[in-house]
């Protein structure tokens, strides 16, 4: 149900690593349960990120919600896209609702994170 060459955090982030860069988004289920989006807050480009805490929000129907980064890094770029159409992160949270890409200090972070099946189970357990 979930892409499988992802990690997933408990808060309901995705991300993607090639090499030492990491892409970083939300979940199906977040989107889900956000509702419509309809307003995106991200940290520019040369901004640092901590594995932990917040580094945006995002404003739907519903609530305005904190987006955790699942690493520790540099921003290298944004989903510029978003800015007009923060409905990307509904209709494609795992392609083209991307939120941004994370020059990682310590890849070892990643293995705190869950798998595809671990988050599953994790999201059913909720």
């Amino acid at each position: 149900m979930y892409p499988e060459d992802l990690k997933y955090t408990k808060s309901h982030e995705w991300v993607r690593v090639a090499d030492n860069m990491a892409t970083v988004g939300i979940t199906d289920y977040a989107q889900e349960e956000l509702g419509d989006i309809v307003n995106i807050d991200l940290p520019a480009p040369g901004g640092a990120v901590r594995a932990g805490e917040p580094f945006g929000s995002v404003d739907s129907v519903k609530a305005v919600s904190d987006i955790v980064s699942p690493v520790t890094g540099e921003v290298v770029e944004v989903n510029e896209d978003l800015a007009a159409s923060p409905e990307l992160i509904n209709q494609e949270p795992y392609g083209s609702g991307w939120m941004i890409i994370v020059r990682m200090e310590d890849p070892s972070e990643l293995a705190e994170l869950m798998t595809s099946d671990q988050y599953e189970r994790f999201v059913e357990a909720q």
